[in-house]
């Protein structure tokens, strides 16, 4: 039985993954959306003067750990700068003073340090125009709130263009210094008065001095970023557009392929074939069988109900017959040769056998038969996008469980080793050590939010799942006969039509 992987969720390393796919290109005309947020924080072992010198291709020197992060010899880095709001020091236009200044103004060893936003590029754009758009989705969006911005267009020539966008997330006072990222706010009755702790004191609360932290805002710079992306592709003349929201916000009954990753998509683009670039291949047959018996039927179907609306009581039982000689004739006529007229006869004893087991005789029976087929498919289709999405959760789980086994062990050794050999074990293992982490935290949040941690569950449901939906796909897939049968009534019909016309034509002459 064929494994499932959808959506996958890497864990963050740390180094950008430069070869994010390209994902949801699954119709003419739609552009590529990509478009994760996620914060730079110590407590993850990272710091913004690494993350920024790594996105910009510098060398810079952390001064709140003296640790030299040198990526000068970094590929694909296109174009950096760093934009800021009017108020801001000029000497922040300087990477490194910008970057420092954030990690020394941070005291806490947990501190949030920067938020970065990675985007894939257009590459329907120039880099020209690529660039143009970056900098006025910065300006509009962060800058003009405040924040200051250091971005970097990263291409490699891979067909994955796309830009990193770091940004502060301590504000600024007018002066240009750095201000309180929270302050305490005194809690209040329904008189609007202080309610007293029982200590001596007031009861209160920690509010941010800014709205650049609440959940909302994602959605509002994915959209924004969506907006300023199709704006830019409309006034180059493309007809290419992108999408935030998912399929299913989308009412799209469609499966999304999956996130291949780095080393995937570098061995595809070389001829070798992997698992996960055979699940999007088989994900986008599947679609393509859903798309092409939707408009099949939807043909046969609205045919049958408008030769159902016309027909006359007096050919009622003998037109579904007509129909099938007619057919049956011109399907022996275009055999030539023996094999030939052995398939028109199996075509023929198909036909018959679809007529006479769905007890058609008339158009209106033919049409109550594919509006029953109609609905089987409707059916059918919204099981296989509900499974479908079912296992994306699913498999989503399940491997951010199989990381967070697989990385155990080397947390483990490096909570038992002594504090000196601590720091070089821990520089060795980073990106191991990260991807822990963040499976724990994807487990942690999954088990605030009620669920319970179940793999062998989950395995389970993912079996039964995909058992299910592929009987569905097989159904399908066997309704081509059925669809099949129709069309043939239906091209009869239309032969039919047309001599009569023709006739009636000579008549008149």
């Amino acid at each position: 039985m064929r494994q499932w992987k959808r959506n996958i969720r890497f864990a963050p390393v740390p180094f950008p993954l430069a070869c994010y796919p390209r994902h949801r290109k699954e119709a003419d005309h739609i552009a590529i959306f990509h478009c994760p947020i996620q914060i730079i924080k110590r407590s993850a072992g990272r710091s913004a003067v690494a993350a920024a010198a790594y996105r910009s291709g510098e060398r810079l020197t952390n001064e709140w750990d003296g640790k030299t992060h040198d990526y000068t010899h970094k590929p694909g880095v296109v174009h950096s700068e760093i934009m800021l709001p009017a108020h801001a020091p000029p000497e922040f236009s300087d990477r490194s003073t910008l970057w420092n200044s954030v990690e020394q103004i941070e005291k806490s060893s947990d501190a949030q340090l920067a938020r970065e936003i990675e985007i894939a590029l257009p590459v329907e754009l120039s880099r020209a125009e690529q660039l143009a758009l970056v900098r006025s989705f910065v300006k509009d969006n962060f800058v003009a709130a405040g924040m200051c911005a250091d971005f970097a267009l990263h291409d490699k020539d891979d067909g994955n263009p796309h830009a990193h966008i770091m940004l502060t997330i301590r504000p600024l006072r007018p002066d240009g210094k750095w201000g309180p990222k929270c302050r305490k706010a005194y809690d209040l009755d329904s008189n609007g008065d202080r309610i007293p702790d029982g200590k001596g004191g007031w009861k209160n609360h920690r509010e941010d001095t800014t709205d650049w932290n609440k959940r909302e805002n994602a959605e509002k710079w994915r959209a924004a970023w969506a907006a300023y992306a199709n704006h830019a592709l409309e006034t180059a003349g493309r007809p290419e557009r992108i999408d935030h929201r998912s399929y299913k916000r989308q009412g799209i009954e469609k499966v999304p392929t999956i996130h291949m990753g780095v080393a995937a998509s570098q061995m595809e683009r070389r001829g070798i074939r992997t698992e996960k670039g055979d699940i999007n291949r088989q994900i986008a047959e599947d679609n393509k069988l859903l798309k092409e018996i939707k408009a099949r039927i939807t043909r046969i179907y609205n045919w049958s109900k408008e030769q159902a609306a016309a027909e006359q009581p007096q050919v009622k039982g003998s037109l579904a017959a007509r129909l099938f000689e007619a057919q049956a004739q011109v399907n022996m006529d275009k055999a030539r040769y023996r094999s030939g007229k052995i398939r028109a006869l199996q075509e023929n004893a198909k036909l018959l056998a679809f007529l006479q087991t769905n007890g058609i005789n008339s158009m209106k029976e033919l049409y109550e038969k594919v509006s029953s087929m109609n609905d089987d498919y409707y059916d059918l289709r919204g099981k296989i996008v509900k499974a479908e999405r079912r296992l994306a959760v699913l498999d989503e789980r399940l491997e951010m469980w199989t990381q967070y086994e697989k990385y155990k062990p080397i947390r483990q050794k490096l909570d038992k080793l002594k504090p000196g050999k601590r720091e070089k074990y821990q520089q060795k293992h980073k990106a191991e050590l990260m991807s822990f982490d963040a499976a724990v935290q994807f487990l942690k949040d999954l088990k605030a939010s009620g669920e319970k941690i179940t793999p062998k569950a989950w395995r389970a449901e993912a079996a039964k799942l995909t058992a299910q939906k592929d009987a569905d796909y097989i159904a399908m897939r066997a309704m081509r006969d059925e669809i099949k049968a129709v069309e043939s009534l239906k091209k009869a019909a239309d032969r039919i039509a047309h001599e009569g016309q023709h006739q009636q034509k000579e008549q008149e002459r």
